[in-house]
């Protein structure tokens, strides 16, 4: 593993593995050929996050969604991005809660989230999440584990928010277990409708204990945390997070 990798994979290209319920996969018809490795780090540079921007603007843009590639790279914010054979095939921000700049999503859903401040939570909002076709499930369930270690592990937060097209919503509920926030509003920052979804990161934690790491163990499960990384993992990525490499 190189100095700019917080870690590495090897898995399928494409979204073959993204449909729920297929047959098990028999690892024993794979060709090299078949693999891709997958390298996920932080975007320290602005050449990486430019590249992350522009995926961003492909992945959104085709869906009719007003995406600024350009958008200011707060402070209270680290991007995430996955590359294979020297293309980014996926990438998301984190934005820590913050008394000054607070979260993009209070734009919208500002009376919500001092409700649960008030509660004493600590939250943070994952955004600006794009997955190339050409990526694998792993991609997807990588980033977010990720961003989880850096919010929970290194910095105490507690509850992730997220402001999602109504479309997805059983998407979020049911493969990661979040659950309605807020009633549905115009997200003004992409144009379209957009509903505020929060998890509490105690219960991510459990089911990346329960689950991560075990995919061939539990093919039937409803949920992305098989396809986390195992919890032996997690001090190694929390490491290489707090030394900032990537």
């Amino acid at each position: 593993m190189d100095d700019n990798t917080l870690i590495s994979f090897t898995d399928h290209p494409g979204m073959r593995e993204l449909v729920i319920g297929e047959a098990a996969h028999d690892p024993m018809e794979d060709h090299e050929l078949d693999r891709q490795v997958f390298h996920l780090r932080l975007a320290n540079s602005r050449h990486e996050r430019e590249s992350a921007s522009l995926l961003l603007k492909k992945m959104y843009g085709w869906r009719g969604y007003d995406v600024d590639p350009h958008a200011v790279h707060s402070p209270n914010r680290i991007t995430l991005y996955a590359e294979t054979g020297g293309a980014t095939v996926g990438t998301m921000s984190l934005c820590l809660d913050d008394p000054v700049l607070g979260l993009p999503a209070d734009e919208n859903f500002r009376h919500e989230l001092d409700q649960l401040r008030a509660q004493g939570r600590r939250l943070c909002e994952p955004s600006r999440l794009a997955i190339d076709k050409g990526a694998s499930r792993r991609v997807f369930a990588g980033l977010i584990h990720i961003s989880y270690l850096y919010a929970h592990h290194i910095h105490g937060h507690s509850d992730y928010v997220i402001e999602v097209n109504p479309r997805h919503v059983m998407f979020y509920r049911r493969m990661l277990g979040f659950g309605h926030c807020g009633t549905q509003r115009n997200c003004s920052r992409v144009g379209a409708p957009a509903v505020l979804l929060r998890l509490d990161l105690q219960y991510m934690k459990e089911q990346i204990q329960r689950y991560g790491g075990l995919m061939e163990k539990h093919p039937n499960v409803r949920s992305f945390y098989p396809f986390f990384f195992p919890p032996d993992d997690e001090a190694g990525i929390t490491g290489r997070l707090m030394r900032g490499r990537g």
